[in-house]
């Protein structure tokens, strides 16, 4: 039986034209929508001098005010909740994980619970799966949206499910070989270590019926693709996704794996400068900023997302017209500024990956004697690990010069014992900055 390419072919293969006089409709509406049910957002536009009226199509995006995660921690519970919606109105919460300030909480109607799961069924469809596919969803559930969003999506499709959330990783492999689970949804540093676990017991990952993974949530390389997809015999799909937009789906990786597809009837995608927030040129680097066209009880209008990346309008050999947006580089709000050098945790990934280690790191910065510390702790294989301490250290320092060649400065590299650093269940922690630069 031929699989079914796209989850819904009217949408994801729409002209052009047709989807931006569909956001313009869409846009004019949810601005009236907001303007009219979300007092900070009102306020927002006031203050801005933009009134709804002055709103006629997607080329006044524009004039909008942008919202920030300072908006709506500063709102927390449910300041920027639609008022004519209100909490009766909705079926659901999912929430950030609060690790600094506040939590934010999104809110969803019936209505916004089911767009989200056509978001992520298109996903699971553009990984090659359909009904037949049993579907092991290892990101963690409850407030989290990763569980939620591809479990249901997953429903949609007619999978047969498996919620195993995150860790355990010994009943992950039995139901995986038990099951005979064909997809695999979690984040990337998971994948990474339960293909690494598959070697540690023997297991062949051809033994499996695994085919395709769906990993997203964290930053992740073409180098950590590639090693994920040999460990355990997939093929690696990208998924991006906000729990302030909805959570995954947002945007999804096609058969191509050239850049996730963004669903515009839905979100709105711009690229901006982060200093002077004005849109830069189709194709280069800025930061990522969405618009909620349709969502009710959680209308987000020019959300800044503070991830940095690139959107490409060329065609896709898939078929969809939906742009794609490159994966992110990194985070204006998460990038390292080490000796005045803008630094990215995925540039350090990229460096050990080629070098031939385990994406297995931790990034410790600190200040010493006024100057900026970077010191990188890097597993060695096992493998590696009986090496010599001389041939160690000259491993340290060639994979120090390869990273500065990288960046520009110079780091402090350790090499240490396989298994020395933590690993993740969930989101993998690749970075501790010690400094105090703000009192």
């Amino acid at each position: 039986m031929e699989l079914k390419k796209y989850w819904q072919p009217e949408a994801e293969t729409m002209p052009r034209e047709e989807i931006r006089k569909m956001q313009s409709e869409k846009l004019v509406k949810q601005v009236r929508h907001a303007y009219d049910h979300v007092p900070p957002y009102r306020k927002k536009m006031d203050e801005a001098g933009v009134k709804p009226e002055d709103i006629h199509g997607i080329e006044d995006i524009r004039k909008l005010p942008f919202i920030t995660k300072y908006d709506l921690r500063d709102n927390y519970p449910d300041g920027m909740l639609a008022t004519d919606v209100g909490k009766a109105g909705c079926v659901r919460i999912q929430s950030t994980s609060g690790t600094t300030g506040r939590r934010v909480i999104a809110y969803y109607t019936q209505h916004d619970v089911d767009l989200w799961e056509d978001c992520t069924a298109r996903a699971i469809t553009a990984a090659g799966c359909d009904r037949n596919d049993v579907c092991q969803i290892a990101y963690g559930y409850g407030l989290f949206t990763g569980g939620a969003g591809l479990n249901g999506g997953s429903h949609k499709v007619g999978c047969l499910t498996v919620p195993m959330s995150s860790g355990n990783t010994d009943r992950q492999i039995q139901f995986m070989q038990d099951l005979g689970t064909t997809l695999l949804c979690c984040t990337p540093s998971y994948a990474a270590y339960l293909g690494e676990s598959l070697k540690e017991r023997g297991i062949d990952p051809a033994s499996l019926s695994l085919k395709a993974g769906i990993f997203g949530a964290e930053p992740w390389t073409e180098e950590m693709r590639r090693d994920i997809e040999k460990s355990l015999g997939i093929k690696a799909y990208d998924i991006f996704g906000l729990t302030e937009i909805s959570g995954p789906g947002v945007a999804f990786e096609c058969e191509a794996q050239h850049g996730m597809h963004v669903n515009e009837d839905h979100f709105y995608a711009e690229i901006v400068d982060p200093d002077t927030l004005e849109p830069v040129p189709v194709g280069e680097k800025g930061e990522l900023v969405f618009t909620c066209l349709d969502k009710e009880a959680f209308p987000l209008i020019r959300y800044r997302t503070r991830d940095i990346c690139v959107l490409d309008p060329t065609p896709c050999i898939c078929g969809r017209t939906f742009i794609r947006m490159a994966k992110p580089m990194g985070r204006s709000d998460d990038m390292l500024i080490i000796r005045g050098v803008n630094v990215f945790p995925s540039q350090i990934e990229t460096v050990l990956l080629n070098e031939g280690y385990a994406p297995n790191y931790r990034i410790e910065v600190d200040r010493a004697n006024n100057s900026d510390t970077l010191d990188i702790y890097v597993e060695l294989g096992e493998e590696q690990f009986g090496d010599t301490v001389k041939s160690v250290t000259n491993a340290e320092k060639k994979l120090a010069g390869a990273i500065k060649t990288m960046l520009g400065i110079s780091p402090v590299v350790h090499l240490v014992a396989p298994k020395s650093i933590q690993r993740s269940e969930g989101k993998a922690v690749r970075v501790v900055d010690k400094r105090k630069l703000i009192d």
